[in-house]
């Protein structure tokens, strides 16, 4: 098999990456771009600071109606707002849902439409406006993927938009900006990178130049997830989860995801759980389920987490996998379905419709043990409890 590698054109990772911002811009040629962020940002005065650390370029404008979880409307309005102005490239400034809003704005500035039509299988290989990705979190890797989620409102359909249009020309990772974020947002995101990591390397489309980005990441964040969380002015501790999230990008896109993404995103379009969380409450079960399709993939990623020792036998080193994986869940105080306050009948009643489009994302066939409409129905109700 020939793997096919994409990464972005430019890569500046580390401490005061965020102020080359301009410097990357001139390098490209590019001068007027659209800021893409939150309102948080916004607020805190971060997105007017990287705007008017551009003005020697050109006009920037700022565009903050993002959403958590992005969707259909919020990109649209961007489009709108996009049209009022002269733009030749769009930077994403913040979490993945102000990346992966960018990401579709600038495919539907080029190419017209509804984020519909882009929805996988379709692949988007002709390139939108160029895109530069600011990450604030250490999670999601979206500066690093070819990759945007974005949820049609009309349907609940949280829909995956795959192809070369999404991949940034440059990303800037610099974990300063991640210092103030507070346990929970920092505990969902960090899961969120040891998912990718970890489906990234058990895919039945993984390869060797993904595997040795997923298996530096998953080593990074199993040492330094806690104290990120629990010490949130851990300047080591965050430049390895920011190093890490951005590996662990680097590796699912050129690899996939599996069974986690594709049960946790109809989770979080149907209950708006945060991605990063639906994925915790989903990992261990998954992963218990998935084991027997590649036993030796995971007792490898026990070692290199070292959740035992290099020897240990196979089975002995998925067991711990596992028990690790619920234990995490317990020490970041991570909810179950019921926790987070969905009720029972409302979780039964849309069981049939997740399973559904869950396996209609694709995900699902790259998992190690592939399994039925039936097999995703049962994984949801065992999650419940």
């Amino acid at each position: 098999m020939v793997a096919k590698i994409a990464v972005p054109r430019i890569l500046r990772i580390g401490s005061g990456a965020f102020a080359e911002t301009r410097e990357v811009l001139k390098d490209l040629g590019l001068e007027n771009p659209l800021i893409v962020t939150d309102p948080y940002l916004r607020k805190r005065g971060l997105a007017r600071m990287l705007s008017e650390s551009l003005s020697a370029l050109g006009h920037a404008r700022i565009f903050s109606e993002t959403v958590p979880d992005p969707t259909t409307a919020a990109v649209e309005a961007g489009v709108e707002f996009l049209k009022t102005g002269e733009h030749d490239c769009i930077i994403g400034f913040g979490g993945g849902s102000s990346i992966d809003t960018a990401k579709a704005i600038a495919v539907l500035a080029v190419h017209g439409g509804k984020m519909r039509d882009y929805k996988a299988p379709h692949d988007q290989y002709e390139p939108g406006l160029p895109i530069i990705a600011i990450p604030t979190t250490a999670g999601t890797g979206s500066e690093a993927t070819r990759y945007a989620i974005v949820t049609d409102d009309e349907i609940e359909e949280k829909m995956l938009c795959i192809g070369l249009a999404y991949l940034p020309v440059a990303a800037l990772v610099d974990f300063e900006l991640t210092l103030t974020k507070p346990m929970r947002l920092t505990a969902d995101t960090g899961v969120d990178s040891l998912t990718h990591a970890l489906e990234a390397y058990v895919s039945r489309r993984a390869h060797a130049f993904a595997d040795s980005f997923a298996l530096s990441a998953m080593r990074a964040i199993w040492s330094n997830l806690p104290n990120a969380c629990y010490e949130p002015r851990n300047r080591a501790a965050r430049e390895a989860m920011m190093l890490a999230a951005t590996q662990a990008g680097i590796a699912f896109s050129n690899s996939s995801v599996a069974l986690v993404h594709g049960m946790s995103r109809p989770i979080g379009a149907r209950f708006h759980v945060p991605h990063g969380m639906s994925n915790a409450m989903l990992l261990a079960t998954v992963t218990e389920f998935s084991i027997a399709g590649a036993i030796a993939r995971y007792a490898e990623c026990a070692r290199v987490m070292g959740m035992v020792p290099a020897e240990s036998a196979e089975e002995e080193a998925a067991g711990e996998l596992v028990r690790n994986l619920h234990e995490l869940n317990k020490r970041l105080k991570v909810p179950t379905p019921a926790e987070f306050g969905i009720e029972r009948d409302a979780w039964e009643a849309s069981i049939p419709l997740m399973a559904q489009q869950a396996l209609a994302s694709g995900s699902p066939a790259n998992n190690p043990r592939v399994p039925s409409e039936s097999e995703i129905e049962r994984l949801y109700r065992e999650i419940w409890k």
